[in-house]
């Protein structure tokens, strides 16, 4: 019995693995570091722990759609999706393979995240960081928009190659 629960909770783990961010869709969830948690409850009732980039993220909702979608597919008759907020997601909780496809798509991948042992300062500058082309790798980069495509990005500009890019805001 015990041996059935492994492999369906291996089953469970691989099919929300497949589930990609709709916003960023070379990424998986998992890549992204949203997917923080899958267990198997019963024989074919899956919890799924996910915790949004930021707390007003618009592609929640999707991504809960598709994480039923796929783990249903999957055999799963009960799927429950939790958002868990604590702690806060991070951008370096996207994993190395998530960075190279998101540079292979031609988008730059975020540096280290900022961190703080105490508050935040509010600035109204954006926030100065170490952005390298996707495209051809130097550094000489300018923000074009502190705005992307999304939220979670910025708009850049290689003043090399001259090509516009996206840059995913360090979090």
């Amino acid at each position: 019995m015990r041996l059935l629960s492994r492999t369906t909770l291996k089953q469970a783990r691989a099919a929300a693995g497949r589930v990609t961010d709709p916003e960023l869709p070379m990424l998986t969830l998992a890549d992204l570091g949203v997917l923080r948690d899958v267990d198997v409850v019963g024989d074919s009732h899956v919890v799924v722990d996910i915790t949004p980039t930021y707390s007003g993220c618009p592609a929640m909702a999707a991504m809960r759609d598709d994480l039923v979608r796929e783990l249903s597919g999957a055999g799963f008759d009960r799927v429950e999706v939790r958002v868990s907020l604590d702690p806060p997601w991070t951008t370096d909780w996207i994993t190395a393979e998530g960075r190279a496809a998101l540079a292979e798509a031609g988008i730059s991948p975020p540096g280290p995240a900022p961190s703080s042992d105490g508050p935040i300062p509010l600035t109204l500058q954006p926030m100065a960081r170490q952005v390298r082309c996707p495209q051809c790798d130097s550094p000489a980069t300018e923000l074009v928009s502190e705005f992307g495509s999304t939220a979670c990005k910025a708009q850049y500009r290689c003043t090399s190659c001259l090509e516009p890019f996206d840059h995913v805001k360090e979090i």
